[in-house]
């Protein structure tokens, strides 16, 4: 009878053992999550001891990193005590009794965070990987992909470049269940001008002098880029005189200086010149036409008292009806016409009130009294001697009138 007890409590001690067992090492589920130790690396795989189960697992080559990876202990080693989620149960336990992931472990955390910068509209920072057809391959841990529309503002031939470059993408769309991943460089890009942008035009104020680029030219004038912000040059303010193609006077690319005239902060316009920043065509006028200097000019507008003729760019001068000829004319038209290139001579300068007199008369006069004075010349020079004496035209009459009155 003792023995039987015995025997009984025996069994039911060992029930106990069985039960605490079985309480200790609860039933692995595929999905479940654990950590392992890697106890060996071999066939490029990891065998590890699964935490607190009493049994172990396999990490095949592919579920062990989410990142593409040359060498597998740029992953993992021997002694690493990592996280791990179950792929299935293996029948046969020669290696170990569950199949085991890293990588989607890995990839879980990833979207997850990839999800976290989305919903916070945070950028991401990744290589690129590879040059498809359609666009960028990128690594964020998962895998991403750039469409070719959205590398870059502009439209780019040959991606090859790209490749091993790392950039910044803002998160366009994700699903993690169908692994997909849609990034765009182009959208940092523009967000970025568009930063500057505000920035520049909160700055801007009229009357501002500042620098910037041609950027575009048109017709009817330029856009300078200051920085972030196009300003518009108009045509009648490139330069003091009179401009037909802003193309003859500009280039892209050129640095120009300009000045603000006014900024629209609302609409985003910027009014410029690159005329106000230049020299007055009037400013040391006094030098450039002096007093009885001679220039010469082009008519540029004709009128009942008079004629404009331009002698500078932007400078423009009378000649009064009553300069243009000696002889009476009724009208500037009878000897002038609009575009003639003429010389005039200067007979007063006003800078200060951007007057210019001229006369066309006054030169015509002066020409006739060098013409007359070369002629007086020539006849002179004919009564020299081979002495090398010479006679004046005074002399040369007197005699004839002696010869006249002895005659007489």
């Amino acid at each position: 009878m003792a023995d039987f007890k015995e025997h009984s409590q025996a069994n039911e001690e060992e029930l106990v053992t069985m039960d605490q067992m079985l309480d200790a090492y609860p039933p692995l589920e595929v999905g479940d999550t654990v950590q392992g130790e890697v106890l060996t690396i071999e066939d490029n795989q990891a065998i590890v001891g699964i935490s607190g189960r009493g049994v172990e697992g396999v990490i095949p080559y592919k579920e062990l990193s989410a990142k593409p990876f040359d060498d597998i202990k740029e992953v993992i080693n021997v002694g690493d005590v990592v996280d791990l989620v179950v792929i299935k149960q293996i029948k046969d336990k020669e290696n170990g009794s569950f199949l085991l992931s890293k990588r989607r472990l890995d990839a879980k955390k990833v979207w997850k965070d990839i999800q976290e910068k989305y919903d916070n509209n945070e950028y991401i920072e990744a290589p690129v990987k590879e040059v498809v057809k359609g666009g960028l391959v990128v690594d964020v841990g998962v895998r991403g992909f750039v469409p070719a529309s959205m590398v870059e503002e502009y439209f780019v031939e040959d991606f090859s470049s790209y490749k091993g470059k790392t950039m910044t993408f803002k998160i366009v769309e994700l699903e993690p269940s169908e692994n997909r991943l849609i990034l765009s460089h182009k959208a940092v890009v523009e967000a970025e001008k568009e930063t500057m942008r505000e920035e520049v035009m909160s700055n801007l104020a009229e009357g501002d002098t500042l620098e910037g680029t041609v950027a575009r030219l048109t017709n009817f004038g330029a856009f300078i880029d200051l920085g972030g912000v196009d300003g518009l040059v108009h045509i009648s303010q490139i330069a003091h005189e009179h401009v037909n193609n802003p193309g003859d006077v500009l280039t892209i690319g050129e640095k120009v200086t300009v000045k603000v005239l006014s900024v629209d902060k609302e609409r985003g316009r910027v009014s410029l010149s690159i005329k106000d920043t230049l020299p007055g065509p009037w400013e040391l006028v006094e030098e450039k036409a002096a007093v009885d200097s001679v220039l010469t000019g082009t008519v540029k507008r004709l009128t009942s008292f008079g004629a404009f003729v331009e002698v500078f760019p932007g400078v423009e001068g009378l000649v009064h009806i009553s300069q243009i000829s000696h002889q009476h004319i009724a009208t500037p038209h009878e000897v002038l016409e609009e575009g003639q290139e003429i010389e005039v001579k200067v007979l007063d300068v006003k800078p200060e009130e951007h007057r210019l007199s001229l006369s066309i008369k006054a030169l015509q006069a002066q020409k006739e009294e060098e013409a007359s004075s070369e002629t007086v010349e020539e006849y002179t020079g004919s009564y020299e001697d081979e002495s090398d004496s010479s006679f004046t035209l005074g002399d040369v009459l007197g005699e004839q009138l002696k010869d006249l009155q002895d005659n007489e």
